[in-house]
């Protein structure tokens, strides 16, 4: 419809004024809620052309409009904007042939999108949840689309960090493992990461006490530091006994990963590991210095110079000839599209690291490869809780476990509450707690802007009457809740749904978040933004609240129009639950 009027719009404009249009040009928008109408076209751009005022021009486009468009049935004009109110067969029509599939792109592509990429130094934590969560969802909304899209994951299992735990384990763990210490790996792996840092900081302290002032100085001289440093270098050189505690210790953290990412219910195509990739890394670093996008610094350092790019130099292999992260990331994503044949590379990384993906395009832009265009940093902004900023090294961010067992706890407690659990067993009712705590915690993060900063507090995401996942999940089991009473009053549905009453506001209000569904989607991958999903889904459960509150269903004494508020409810829950699952969200059908 939104085409057909941008046609004839563009057909009026050639036919009253002479000018030829192109219909994509012509701006079409639903009506606002607080006016009478279903669409609505912005005349104040048309009005050049037309020579006259919004308000003359809008009547002759509106004119034009009813006479050529059959299912408009009249147009009202407020301050330059022509709002078309529609006849209702053109909703009785639209909602009986509408299906649950979503519209796909017209050009499909093959993406990858990375995601988690987490250290093998601590265990995953609230930040590492918002990134799993955006690119799970991110995926499914690229797959609705029609897209082929790998979901990955880069361990970051070497490198300077891993050293640190393994060097303080070997100092101070007198042989500890998981099953003597009673602890999930990854977490333990943390631990030692944190003694890392403590007793970093008191060598720190004896160093400032010799007369070097410079903190940074003194850390690097720190004789800790300088045995993780030497660590790394037996690493790269294959030292038999460092490969082994290195193998040991992220066995322990790979198994601590798999269990919380199976309680967060996300998973991966896709395993990479830098230590398996980060040599591919340095092949590119020494092609570059053959053509000349690097350059070796008298130390032995190599960097590529970007001042000419508004940026600075950038290391890209230290003078030991070891890694950093931007070496490895060179070298896996021109493995993958050589592997692949993408399309397009997503990387979901917070917005510290947009300094980085934009050096990383830049480099491949000097080597003048085709994709280099084609690499997308999903830049997020960080989690924050009421007490401050998570910080891994002092011991003081909220482990992911911990909060999503935290989220259960709450759900049940706040579930037995309320009383939603009867008639459930016991089996039952811990699924129900399960599916609403991590419905909380996974819609709360998702609905916020992923480009923006966000606070997340646990207290606020459990409310069956706010802006949460349970509301959205009470109203979609509000619905089931109806069939099943239907089914058993021997209520049958027609596909015939027209009625001799007129279509209500809050019917045609609902029908109207139906034909967005498509759009929502489509901005959403334009956007990579859940938040659109996820905004749209409770602005389409609140609708249908208000809907359920003020009109009756199966009471409803009319057989004709309760079997199209049955038709309309049941697609409406079917949207709802199109939209949670995108955002990697699982429904109850009883509360």
């Amino acid at each position: 419809m939104i085409q057909t009027i941008q046609r004839y719009t563009a057909d009026a404009m050639a036919d009253l004024y002479q000018t030829p249009l192109d219909p994509k040009d012509v701006q079409v928008q639903e009506t606002r809620k607080e006016f009478t109408g279903d669409f609505t076209v912005v005349i104040f751009p048309l009005t050049r052309f037309s020579k006259k005022g919004p308000q003359e021009t809008a009547v002759e486009i509106g004119d034009y409009l009813v006479k050529n468009i059959p299912e408009i049935k009249s147009y009202d004009i407020v301050k330059g904007f022509l709002n078309l109110l529609l006849y209702d067969d053109f909703w009785y029509n639209y909602l009986a042939n509408a299906t649950n599939d979503w519209d796909q792109a017209t050009h499909k592509q093959t993406i990858m999108v990375e995601y988690s990429s987490p250290n093998t130094n601590k265990p995953l934590h609230l930040g590492h949840i918002r990134n799993n969560l955006l690119g799970y969802s991110v995926a499914n909304i690229l797959k609705a689309r029609g897209h082929h899209v790998i979901k990955a994951n880069l361990v970051n299992d070497r490198g300077i960090h891993i050293c640190k735990s393994m060097i303080a384990w070997v100092k101070y763990g007198n042989g500890e493992t998981p099953e003597t210490f009673g602890l999930k790996g990854d977490k333990l792996v943390g631990k030692y990461y944190v003694e890392f840092d403590k007793a970093l900081k008191a060598e720190i302290y004896e160093l400032e006490k010799l007369g070097i002032t410079d903190k940074e100085e003194a850390a690097r001289k720190a004789p800790l530091m300088l045995e993780a440093q030497e660590m790394l270098q037996k690493w790269e050189a294959g030292d038999p006994e460092t490969i082994r505690i290195w193998k040991m210790m992220n066995g322990w953290v790979y198994k601590g990963f798999e269990q919380t990412y199976k309680s967060l219910g996300v998973d991966f195509d896709k395993t990479y590991y830098e230590s398996q990739t980060y040599l591919l890394g340095k092949d590119i670093v020494n092609e570059g210095l053959e053509k000349g996008v690097f350059l070796r610094k008298p130390d032995g350092s190599v960097w590529i110079d970007l001042m000419a790019d508004g940026l600075d130099e950038k290391l890209v292999l230290r003078k030991d000839g070891t890694s950093v992260y931007i070496t490895q990331d060179m070298g896996t994503v021109k493995d993958r599209f050589r592997e692949y044949n993408l399309d397009k590379m997503i990387y979901v990384v917070g917005n510290e690291q947009e300094y980085h993906f934009k050096v990383l395009k830049l480099i491949f832009r000097k080597f003048e490869v085709s994709w280099w265009d084609q690499l997308y940093h999903l830049s997020y902004g960080m989690v924050e809780l009421p007490s401050g900023k998570m910080k891994s090294r002092e011991g003081t961010v909220v482990d992911a476990d911990d909060l999503i067992e935290e989220m259960l706890e709450t759900a049940e407690k706040q579930t037995r509450e309320l009383g939603k659990i009867e008639g459930l067993s016991d089996t039952e009712q811990n699924d129900l707690f399960r599916k609403i705590g991590l419905a909380a915690l996974k819609f709360y993060i998702l609905k916020a802007d992923p480009k923006k900063q966000m606070m997340f507090d646990p207290n606020e995401s459990i409310d069956f009457m706010g802006f949460t996942g349970p509301f959205i999940q009470y109203t979609y089991t509000r619905i089931k809740s109806i069939f099943r009473k239907a089914e058993a009053e021997g209520i049958l549905i027609s596909k015939d749904i027209k009625t001799e009453s007129s279509i209500l506001s809050l019917e045609r209000e609902l029908m109207q978040l139906h034909f967005r569904k498509d759009a929502v989607l489509k901005d959403s991958e334009t956007n990579l933004s859940p938040a659109l999903i996820a905004n749209y889904a409770y602005e389409l459960a609140k609708t249908y609240n208000k809907f359920y509150h003020d009109h009756k269903v199966l009471a409803e004494p009319d057989a004709a129009i309760r079997n199209f508020r049955l038709i309309l409810s049941q697609k409406t829950g079917d949207i709802i639950l199109a939209c949670m699952t995108l955002l990697g969200i699982e429904m109850p059908v009883k509360m």
